[in-house]
Order: C-alpha cells, then structure tokens, then sequence
C-alpha cells in the first residue's frame, strides 16, 4: 500500500474514531512526537487520545493532508473543543481537571507521517507557541504546575 493510501485510510479511520483500526494502522515502533515532552509509543499515543476524546467530546483534530513525498505525508492540524468532561492528566503530574465548560482553539500546525511497509512509523508535529496539551489549558484558564 502507498504511503497516500495508508495515510488517507488512517485519517478516515481517525475521523470515525475506530479505534482499534487507528491502531492497527500503527507499526510496532511508532512513535509520535512534537508537543510532548519526549516521544510516545503507539500505546501511550492511543492513551492520549482516548483521554482528549473523553474530556472535549466535540474535538476535532481538523487534519488535513496537505502533500506526499516518497514515504512521507505532510499534514496540517489543528484542534478545537469544548472541555465538558474531566480530564485526567495524572501522567503529567497535574491530576484530573474537572470540566470547565469552556472552548478552546489551537494554532494550525504543520506535521508529517512516515511509512513503513504500510503502516505509520512515526508522526511528528511542529509545535507551535500556544498549541498542544500547554495551549489547550491556558485557553481553558487552568494553572500548570511549573
């Protein structure tokens, strides 16, 4: 499978959230990085995920694909949502925080995927000031520890 078929298939996935399909799309050494601290595997990726999905039911990701280059998909993102649910960020040394019922509104962010034998190897975000988990709490008003 090319690159532009697997990538096209994940976010259809993605946007279904099947998440048992998104992770088998996922190679055993896949690793997502840019606006976490260190890269995550494809566990702590899914993880992730899960727990965003359940605290902003609205979110949305709004990745577009936006070129390919050999086994590279280029990709723009951005989140949005409405933060209804708690939210637990234990991992993260912040604990769980309860829903604000605020919104919030990420910078688009340029990225890429790469593919392997016809699954994603690594997904890397190019963060920006004010995106990722720190720009989603200082839009929802809720303190980080230093």
């Amino acid at each position: 499978m090319e690159a532009k078929q697997v990538a096209e298939e994940f976010l259809a996935a993605f946007n279904a959230e099947d998440m048992a399909k998104i992770r088998a799309f996922l190679s055993d050494r896949f690793t997502f990085s840019g606006p976490t601290p260190e890269p995550v595997s494809a566990d702590q990726w899914m993880a992730i995920v899960m727990g965003m999905r359940a605290a902003f039911p609205d979110l949305n990701y709004n990745i577009k694909i936006t070129g390919y280059e050999g086994n590279k998909v280029m990709t723009t993102t951005q989140l949005t949502g409405t933060h209804t649910n708690e939210w637990n960020l234990t991992a993260m040394g912040i604990g769980v925080v309860p829903a604000t019922g605020k919104t919030f509104s990420n910078p688009k962010e340029e990225g890429f995927m790469t593919i392997e034998n016809g699954k994603i190897a690594s997904y890397f975000i190019n963060s920006k000031e004010g995106s990722g988990i720190p720009g989603m709490l200082k839009q929802l008003g809720i303190e980080v520890p230093a």
